[in-house]
């Protein structure tokens, strides 16, 4: 793959505009998390109230991604995401204004996931410049805005201490509002059709076996990205009593390689296919967790979570890398099915953590729990990858890294 061919294959301006709309939004989308300890302080809340408090928004997002999916089909990424960062602001106003109980604030969770949503434009608004070819690449690009958390977790913390996590809404809308005009001037949606999608095409796609196992895959990879970025200020302020601004540090460091790391997923499969890159990054992933589970001291935890975060980012990007090799015409319907599970398993994360968390008095037995999940995805994959090999083309297979020719990367190989 020739990096000089993906520039000029695709529109640049509109991949650079999907990705800060993916990275402003995912930045709105978890910034109940890095101010989960101050509300939490604040409101009285317990352990198990504070997972559910970083978990809403996540499954708001998924609720609201087949709302702009459907409204992407129709008129377009542009508009739509125009509309996704407008509707943003309005749970920020009511954060900054007027939200102060656990209720209040679990309702604006969920309009938090609009933010959440926007999966489901940018995705396809920068994918759908690139031939398939180049669409790992590109989708991950683009995806690599979930980098947004390092600016709630890094900044939030910091803001709050100074001028009250109630003005931290009040100061995230302005990127919101950059980006808004960034996006009118830059993002075009691209020149093909996009096939309006029916209720009877979700249920023909959702009869097919492999739409669930790519759900379930993509709930371990970017479940667990999105709910361990929303959940670990809160673990490392309970579990070892750090600073808030400490807790967000520290997640800063955790997220910023899973966040960066997407894009080279996205290429890593392109050149070897995203079947094997899985394969290992479940493998590391289960054995990060379990070791996180063990709850060493703090620094060793913060090593296996980098790493756990490192391969779940790259896991990401090697989950679309499959899916236009699997379902090369319904790549926009999978996407948003496939992102909506991704939502479903971040928002189990934050509260199976939280709830063990106050029934057992521990951290650890959550994290095995959660390494145990992954590991079942890792078992999965080995059973599918023979009946992947018998039933999908031989160009998608070997773009998928499932068979090989020596001496040639699957993109040669399929030339």
């Amino acid at each position: 793959m020739s990096l000089q061919g993906f520039r000029k294959a695709g529109n640049t301006p509109t991949l650079l505009s999907a990705f800060l709309y993916f990275d402003v939004s995912f930045m709105v989308w978890v910034i109940l998390g890095p101010l989960g300890p101050f509300i939490g302080e604040a409101l009285k809340l317990s352990t198990s109230q504070k997972g559910m408090l970083t978990a809403v928004p996540l499954l708001g997002g998924s609720f609201f991604r087949l709302i702009l999916g459907f409204m992407t089909e129709r008129i377009g990424g542009r508009k739509t995401g125009l509309i996704g960062l407008s509707l943003s602001l309005v749970p920020l106003i009511w954060g900054w204004q007027a939200a102060s109980t656990f209720g209040q604030f679990l309702a604006l969770g969920v309009l938090l996931g609009i933010a959440g949503a926007s999966f489901a434009a940018a995705l396809p608004l920068a994918s759908g410049w690139y031939p398939p070819e180049y669409q790992g690449l590109a989708m991950g690009i683009a995806g690599a805005g979930n980098s947004g958390t390092l600016i709630s977790t890094l900044f939030a913390p910091r803001l709050a201490m100074r001028f009250g996590w109630h003005s931290v809404f009040g100061f995230a809308m302005i990127p919101v509002a950059i980006v808004w005009a960034l996006f009118a001037l830059l993002a075009k949606d691209a020149p093909t059709k996009i096939k309006r999608k029916t209720w009877s095409d979700y249920a023909a796609v959702l009869r097919i076996a492999d739409s669930g196992w790519f759900c379930f895959i993509y709930s371990l990879t970017f479940g667990g990205f999105v709910g361990l970025a929303s959940f670990l200020t809160i673990f490392f302020r309970d579990q070892y009593h750090l600073t808030k601004v400490q807790s967000g540090d520290l997640t800063t460091i955790v997220v910023l390689f899973g966040s960066f790391l997407r894009p080279v997923g996205g290429t890593l499969s392109d050149r070897v296919g995203g079947y094997r890159m899985l394969l290992t990054m479940l493998a590391g992933v289960t054995l990060c967790l379990a070791g996180v589970g063990t709850l060493p001291t703090v620094y060793p935890a913060v090593a296996l979570l980098v790493l756990a975060m490192a391969m779940l980012g790259m896991g990401n990007g090697a989950v679309f890398q499959l899916v236009p090799q699997r379902f090369p015409d319904r790549v926009g319907l999978l996407t948003g099915l496939v992102g909506a599970a991704g939502g479903i398993g971040g928002f189990l994360l934050p509260n199976v953590l939280g709830q063990i968390k106050d029934r057992t008095g521990s951290f650890g037995i959550g994290f095995f729990v959660c390494a145990g999940a992954v590991a079942a995805g890792f078992a999965a994959l080995l059973y599918l990858g023979p009946v992947w090999r018998r039933q999908w083309t031989t160009d998608s297979a070997i773009r998928a890294g499932l068979v090989r020719s020596p001496g040639l990367a699957p993109e040669e190989q399929a030339a």
